[in-house]
């Protein structure tokens, strides 16, 4: 008879931190038209986690769980003996290699070699022999083994996420040996408990291994898909990253697809008109981000839904804005418009009237929208007075960098038209010598002023999602007729997938 609890054993689900496989969902016969990311990893960051796995490991071995393990068998002369391995820990671990081979159009491949532990605990056992003689003992016992483990990783789509399947497992043992108390018990009953416990710990431990490979490796699947979707999230505005078409596997890469459609409350987002091909990315960076310009439309679109399309500026701000340059035109028009008001008393309030509309082009991501601006000064002792109000449509193209952890951006050249402006100071609007200042003031100080804002806020929010903990060597964001790649080399923060296992396991 033999009784196993479920083990908490470690997995090597840390290859399904950058890839989602499906195999089961189903798609339309034009699937690439309804993909707005997509993320490709090449075989040097397969690599590179692979380096990680004996930390996995042995990180899940310290935390796991051992089933007891009993069982019983008659011995001729002896009766009937039954035993018992209780207390079952890990005293010692060692991987001597690990490697990773990804199979084209199948699996990912694993294998472990040489993965030395040292099991303890306690052995109970007794026999009733012949003439009702009966003898139990307790003994401290400690299992030396050598394994090797191959496990191929099939991912498939569940409810269009990833679902791994690490079934196909096999473990070879080389080594396998019971030591009684540091051999002080008699040879024969060492023999006798190393014949059938050694045969019953064998099938115990490929059971459970390679079902605990299993289970943890769709739980992995699951952290990587929450983790993701919890980065491309902000408040009520979210991205749809489910499978928008069966990923690759190719002999250099892993590559998968994701709707990316924007989610905001009533917001509907449809998108069919993609542009990408795998070969519009290589292999020679380590991680890669196809982002279409759908994507950047419908975030600027909700963002503007949700009333984040706004700026107030004041105080030493609202100086620096309006006195960019000492000269007698900035002067008189300042003298003009704030009458006299000091910037401490007087307000600036930018905000889109409309949703920005975004393109990506070779040259950088231009930017387009229709923009108010109000400046209200509030004169002591006096009735707040609306000294400016116009309406502008702006146009600027952008080029955005990410080093020293920080997003970066850099207004290029800028168009502005004036829609609507009107004055207190200049009613009729015929001196144009306000307007020429705010022309020049907006697009060499008001643009840039408001990126200044935004690429801190951007910086933020992502490194509030922890992409900050990446050591991101020699990113590249290029801008492309209708999409955006991101590439790069990194280095793993292993203790995110430690920190997980330890609460998990």
């Amino acid at each position: 008879m033999l009784r196993a609890g479920r083990m908490r054993l470690g997995t090597f689900g840390i290859l399904l931190m950058f890839v989602h496989i499906s195999t089961a969902c189903e798609f339309g016969p034009f699937p690439y038209s309804v993909t707005g990311i997509v993320c490709r990893m090449t075989k040097p960051a397969a690599l590179l986690l692979n380096q990680e796995t004996a930390q996995v490991i042995q990180a899940a071995f310290r935390n796991a769980k051992f089933p007891n393990i009993t069982g019983e068998r008659s011995m001729r002369l002896l009766g009937k003996v039954t035993y018992g391995l209780t207390n079952i820990q890990v005293n010692d671990l060692s991987i001597e290699q690990s490697e990773v081979e990804l199979k084209e159009n199948d699996a990912i491949h694993i294998a472990i070699k040489n993965v030395t532990a040292f099991f303890k605990g306690t052995l109970t056992y007794g026999y009733a022999g012949a003439w009702f003689l009966q003898l139990f003992h307790s003994v401290d016992f400690e299992i030396e083994s050598s394994i090797d483990l191959q496990i191929n990783i099939k991912l498939m789509c569940q409810k269009d996420q990833v679902a791994a399947d690490a079934s196909d497992c096999y473990l070879t043992f080389h080594k396998l040996t019971l030591h009684l108390q540091g051999d002080k018990e008699p040879g024969w009953l060492k023999q006798l408990f190393t014949d059938f416990i050694s045969f019953t710990l064998k099938l115990v431990l490929k059971s459970e291994v390679c079902n605990e490979i299993n289970f943890l490796a769709q739980v992995l699947a699951n952290f990587v898909h929450d983790l993701a979707a919890n980065f491309v999230q902000d408040e009520d505005i979210r991205l749809d990253i489910s499978l928008a078409s069966v990923p690759l596997i190719k002999a250099n890469y892993l590559e998968s697809h994701h709707k990316g459609l924007v989610l905001y409350k009533n917001y509907s987002d449809v998108f069919s008109d993609s542009v990408f091909s795998p070969s519009l990315l290589t292999e020679s960076r380590m991680l890669y981000f196809w982002l279409s310009e759908h994507i950047l439309n419908s975030l600027a679109s909700v963002a503007f839904l949700d009333k984040r399309l706004g700026l107030t500026i004041r105080g030493e701000k609202l100086q620096a804005l309006f006195e960019m340059e000492d000269t007698e035109a900035q002067r008189k028009a300042v003298q003009m418009i704030f009458q006299g008001t000091s910037y401490n008393n007087s307000v600036a309030k930018v905000w889109s009237l409309a949703h920005p509309q975004i393109s990506v082009q070779p040259e950088g991501t231009v930017v387009k929208s229709l923009v108010a601006v109000e400046i209200s000064t509030f004169p002591p002792g006096e009735e707040p007075l609306m000294a400016l109000y116009m309406e502008k449509e702006i146009t600027v193209t952008i080029q955005a960098a990410y080093a020293e952890k920080k997003l970066i951006l850099h207004p290029l050249d800028s168009r502005i038209e004036f829609k609507v402006f009107k004055c207190t100071a200049d009613p009729s609007g015929n001196d144009p010598s306000i307007r020429n200042f705010l022309q020049t003031m907006i697009s060499v100080v008001g643009i840039p002023e408001v990126i200044s804002r935004i690429e801190p806020a951007l910086t933020s929010l992502m490194n509030s999602k922890g992409l900050h903990l990446f050591e991101i060597r020699n990113p590249e964001i290029i801008t492309r007729e209708r999409y955006i790649i991101v590439q790069l080399d990194f280095s793993f923060p292993n203790h995110l997938l430690l920190d997980f296992l330890e609460k998990r396991l």
